[in-house]
């Protein structure tokens, strides 16, 4: 058990109800100073609420929130100034300059990163005389991000950081999540994006219908699934899936659409199985890959749905 000076955020029991829905049922959570947590979960899952929580902006209906060994009943106005946030969505002043935003949020703080510090940190530097409204969708998130880290926060919510960004953006917001953890700053991320969570975080604690389903590093996860390649196919017919579950060393097999995964612990035994299997009902092989587990592959093998699900309903 991490001792408790080390810890930047302890939960325990944390209940939040909407009426007769549960929306987070017992989460506990041990957030060390200077790592970065993922929180992944679907859509509704219960994530957003539990950070939400976190940040102050809901109040739990039971359970133990501290973070930086304070809580938000008895030291609201320095946890205030003590932690950053940037929101799935965050409403700008459109007349305001980058500059003129950043000034006034750096203003809220006493003890605030320097305004040309955070612009840098942001490549918002050529954008700095522009007004907001005129900013591109991603250039607004950075812009937001700033804002974030304003006042130079110890733990950091970044719920959704980079939904939309261009992949330059979000390789940018990366390293500055890797310039934070440099510093010995708490990050604590929700994502839809695995890669994301497999590049920036220590550790991964993923949450469905309001319940922690597993945790640990982004190795540790995949390593649970038991299986050391996957593999996709598509034939004509569609095989049976009963008996591609029964060949050697086949550890699970799933079927989306058309497309068959199978996750297998030795490749070399299971594929010429699988060939055969293909062959023999007569079946033509119109796609086959191989491929290393992710992290995606972990949580349909824990709810039986891809997280991406969560990620198209969100942009549909």
């Amino acid at each position: 058990m991490t001792p408790n000076d080390e810890l930047a955020i302890e939960v325990k029991g944390l209940v939040k109800r909407f009426g007769d829905v549960v929306a987070v049922d017992g989460i506990d959570l041990d957030i060390r100073r200077g790592e970065c947590l993922g929180l992944l979960g679907p859509n509704g899952a219960g994530k957003t609420t539990t950070v939400e929580i976190l940040e102050g902006l809901q109040q739990a209906t039971s359970g133990e929130v501290k973070l930086l060994g304070l809580r938000w009943e008895t030291h609201e106005r320095e946890l205030r100034q003590r932690i950053g946030l940037t929101l799935q969505e965050t409403r700008l002043v459109d007349l305001l300059t980058v500059e003129e935003m950043v000034r006034l949020f750096a203003s809220f703080y006493p003890r605030s990163l320097d305004v040309e510090t955070l612009i840098g940190m942001v490549q918002l530097g050529e954008k700095r005389h522009a007004r907001v409204g005129k900013l591109s969708g991603g250039q607004k998130q950075r812009l937001a991000l700033a804002l974030g880290l304003a006042g130079d926060p110890d733990v950091l919510f970044l719920d959704e950081p980079t939904t939309g960004l261009d992949p330059q953006s979000r390789r940018s917001l990366w390293d500055v999540v890797a310039q934070l953890k440099a510093r010995g700053r708490t990050v604590v991320l929700t994502t839809h994006y695995m890669d994301e969570a497999e590049v920036l975080c220590d550790r991964l604690v993923i949450i469905d219908h309001g319940r922690v389903i597993a945790r640990g590093s982004p190795r540790e996860i995949i390593a649970s699934l038991g299986a050391e390649q996957v593999i996709e196919l598509e034939a004509t017919p569609v095989p049976d899936l009963e008996r591609l579950r029964s060949l050697p060393s086949v550890v699970a097999a799933q079927r989306h659409a058309d497309r068959m995964t199978l996750r297998v612990r030795e490749l070399h035994l299971a594929l010429p199985s699988v060939l055969r299997e293909v062959e023999s009902g007569g079946g033509e092989l119109r796609h086959l890959s191989t491929r290393r587990p992710t992290l995606d592959d972990v949580f349909i093998g824990l709810t039986g749905r891809s997280l991406r699900e969560g990620e198209e309903e969100k942009a549909a």
